[in-house]
C-alpha cells in the first residue's frame, strides 16, 4: 500500500502566551496543519511547564492526574510520598532549572504548590490551588511573604477536610494577586473540577 505523503514545508505560526505581550515560541506546521515542532523565542524565554501535584492520599493515577494526563501529555505528573519535606525535595529536584511554571495543586498538593511558589516566585507564572491545605502548620513558613504572582484558589463550601474560611484568610494575607472562588462542592471538587476552563487556565 502506498504511504500517504506529507509535505514538510514548514509554516511558522507565532505562539503567544496569555501572560506576555510577545510570542514566546513558534509552532512549525506541516502542510496539513499538524504541529511538528515548537521553537523557543529568545525574547520570550523558555516554554511554559505545566505541573500537577496530587493530594496526600492520592497519586498520579488519581482522578485529577488521569484527567490532566489525557489532555496535557507534556504535563509533569509524578507520585509523591512520605512527609512534606520529602515531597518538597522531590518537587524541587523535578523542577530544577525550569522556568515559566504553571502549578496546579490539590489539597496537600496545593500546600506544596503554594510553598514552592512562595520560595521560587520568579520562576512561577501562575498557581491554581484546589482546596489547598494552607491551614496546616507547614505553611507558616510563608505567612510573612507577599507573593505577587497570579493565584486562583477554588474551594468547595461543603469541604469537611480542609476548612474554607481558614484557608481563605491565610491566602488573602499571603497572595496579593488572588482570585478566590467558592463553589457548591465538596473537598474533591468532583463536580466543579472537570467543568473548569482548563484551556484558559493552562
Amino acid at each position: 500500500m502506498e504511504k500517504d505523503s506529507v509535505s514538510y514545508k514548514y509554516t511558522v505560526v507565532p505562539y503567544s502566551s496569555p501572560c506576555t505581550p510577545y510570542p514566546v515560541s513558534c509552532l512549525l506546521l506541516n502542510s496539513r496543519g499538524s504541529v511538528i515542532k515548537r521553537q523557543q523565542n529568545a525574547k520570550g524565554g523558555a516554554t511554559m511547564t505545566r505541573v500537577f501535584i496530587h493530594g496526600l492520599e492520592s497519586s498520579s493515577q488519581g482522578t485529577k492526574g488521569v484527567f490532566f494526563r489525557e489532555r496535557y501529555p507534556d504535563m509533569i505528573i509524578e507520585d509523591f510520598g512520605g512527609p512534606l519535606e520529602e515531597r518538597m525535595g522531590k518537587l524541587n529536584r523535578l523542577l530544577e532549572g525550569r522556568q515559566d511554571l504553571v502549578l496546579v495543586g490539590s489539597s496537600f498538593g496545593g500546600l506544596m504548590a503554594a510553598i514552592y511558589a512562595c520560595e521560587n516566585e520568579p520562576r512561577v507564572r501562575k498557581v491554581v490551588l484546589l482546596a489547598p491545605a494552607l491551614h496546616l502548620p507547614n505553611f507558616s513558613r510563608c505567612h510573612d511573604r507577599r507573593v505577587k504572582l497570579p493565584v486562583l484558589l477554588v474551594h468547595g463550601k461543603n469541604d469537611d477536610v480542609v476548612p474554607p474560611a481558614a484557608v481563605k484568610a491565610i491566602a488573602e494575607r499571603v497572595f496579593e494577586n488572588l482570585e478566590y472562588r467558592m463553589v457548591d462542592d465538596d473537598h474533591s471538587l468532583h463536580v466543579s473540577f472537570p467543568l473548569m476552563d482548563w484551556k484558559a487556565l493552562l
